[in-house]
């Protein structure tokens, strides 16, 4: 029997992702660029992850919650890939079939950084992991919101502070912000980096300017 053919990203729809370390302001600043290119006429899906379904809800409720216990890296990871399975074929698919652009805070880069990077799991299956879960769909753009541990996690108060804050050392999170950098190193046509240790408005005007580079 014939193998499916990989899903391709659409011609009409565009995708764009925010990743960053822990309290790079991806959530804020998804959500304000969505609501500008909307103001600007375009048709925008927002969302996130792990999220954006009910199946990714659960996941994040198992994945995040702070009194959830250790969960091994390789686990992780395969929860993370199932929750984005259900995010790209529910909800990212059928709105980039329909020429929308898809804002998404985090997406498969975060598992290469915090699973692999951060966590020691071989990079090559994790790759190859997010091949499977995302049918070959990539990003077009994706925005690096680039801060210091240190700072990021200060941001945090204790109610907002998830399990990868309350179980995850400092170094863990060195790991990850450079494991981000290495993957906007290694693939400069598709990721532009922000500093996003300044005010939100300075840091915004650079999102924005870097996602309209392609619309």
């Amino acid at each position: 029997m014939d193998q499916p053919a990989l899903r391709l990203p659409p011609i009409n729809g565009r995708f764009i992702t925010l990743e960053g370390p822990e309290g790079a302001g991806k959530t804020v600043q998804a959500q304000r660029l969505a609501l500008e290119l909307e103001a600007r006429g375009h048709a925008v899906l927002l969302t996130r992850e792990p999220g954006g379904t009910a199946l990714g809800d659960r996941v994040r409720g198992l994945v995040l919650d702070p009194a959830g216990g250790r969960i091994a890296p390789r686990a992780d990871a395969l929860l993370f890939n199932a929750a984005r399975a259900q995010l790209v074929f529910e909800v990212i698919g059928p709105a980039l079939d329909a020429g929308e652009v898809v804002v998404c805070a985090r997406f498969a880069d975060s598992t290469l950084a915090y699973q692999g990077y951060g966590a020691g799991v071989d990079l090559e299956p994790l790759r190859q992991l997010a091949e499977i879960a995302t049918g070959g769909l990539a990003p077009d753009l994706t925005i690096l919101l680039d801060v210091a541990p240190e700072i990021g996690l200060a941001r945090k108060s204790a109610e907002d502070r998830t399990r990868f804050e309350t179980a995850f050392d400092l170094e863990f999170h060195r790991r990850v912000r450079a494991g981000f950098l290495a993957l906007a190193a290694a693939e400069p046509h598709r990721f532009r980096i922000v500093d996003a240790d300044r005010k939100p408005d300075l840091v915004f005007a650079d999102v924005l300017a870097a996602a309209l580079e392609g619309l």
